[in-house]
């Protein structure tokens, strides 16, 4: 019940932000959105006994999320700055480890919702449609996955993942997504529809997998208690974080 009312809650105001806020409203609502994620990961981070990025991967964070200059820019800058930090630590072994937890939360995070910026710049649809995907995925294969769930996804990665799931979820993705567009995007033919909503499911389900396997190796759950029946933000945006920029780069090549 706690899942379902968060979702109640949640669905139409991010509704509301994709399609019709103001740029700074919807930019205000990504950057909180962000922060939350990367004070998760932060926290996962820890569970490996890795110090926490801090203060510097906030800010290299929001510079890659918000500057104008060309985020693959930003991203280098951010990777060699991690390295220079180790050179200030008594323990030269912790710099690679620090170096690459630092590197890995601003792509992870900060990176992945650049391009959510750039999708709703195309279009917001477009935008709502790449977030809508992982929404819609991850019922079908919540709901499928418990009820006929027999053979085992990935096991050591997440137990409860299961084959029929992930196959729901495609399946019920590949249907939202030429409903959607032959109706919001009609210009979208059959074929890009099937192939947009089938990579954008995909990369969602292995972004699941991917957190739900920083979880285990950290030893934790949830990544946070925020969100009653779903456990953190970075739970409830996973798929998303993998989805968006693949979803964008098939729109970049097919339009």
């Amino acid at each position: 019940m706690k899942r379902v009312l968060t979702a109640a809650v949640l669905a139409p105001l991010i509704v509301w932000v994709a399609l019709w806020a103001p740029v700074p409203v919807f930019l205000a609502v990504l950057v909180a959105v962000a922060l939350l994620c990367h004070y998760e990961y932060s926290g996962i981070v820890a569970k490996y006994g890795i110090e926490k990025p801090g203060p510097v991967g906030y800010a290299a964070g929001l510079v890659v999320l918000l500057t104008p200059v060309d985020p693959a820019l930003a991203i280098t800058v951010t990777g060699l700055l991690a390295l220079a930090l180790g050179l200030a630590h008594d323990d030269l072994r912790t710099t690679l480890p620090r170096a690459g937890a630092l590197l890995a939360g601003v792509i992870y995070i900060f990176g992945a919702w650049r391009w959510a910026i750039y999708l709703r710049q195309n279009s917001t649809y477009w935008l709502l449609f790449a977030l809508a995907l992982s929404w819609v995925g991850d019922i079908c294969a919540y709901y499928v996955g418990r009820r006929f769930g027999r053979h085992k996804l990935m096991p050591r990665v997440s137990p409860g993942k299961s084959w029929e799931g992930a196959v729901a979820s495609l399946v019920g993705s590949l249907l939202f997504g030429f409903l959607y567009l032959k109706y919001l995007l009609p210009s979208v033919a059959p074929w890009q529809s099937f192939l947009l909503a089938a990579a954008g499911n995909i990369a969602g389900q292995i972004g699941d997998l991917a957190e739900s396997a920083l979880k285990r190796g950290a030893g934790v759950k949830d990544s946070g208690t925020m969100l009653p029946g779903h456990g953190g933000w970075l739970d409830r945006v996973d798929s998303t974080l993998f989805a968006v920029p693949v979803v964008y780069w098939l729109v970049l090549i097919l339009f």
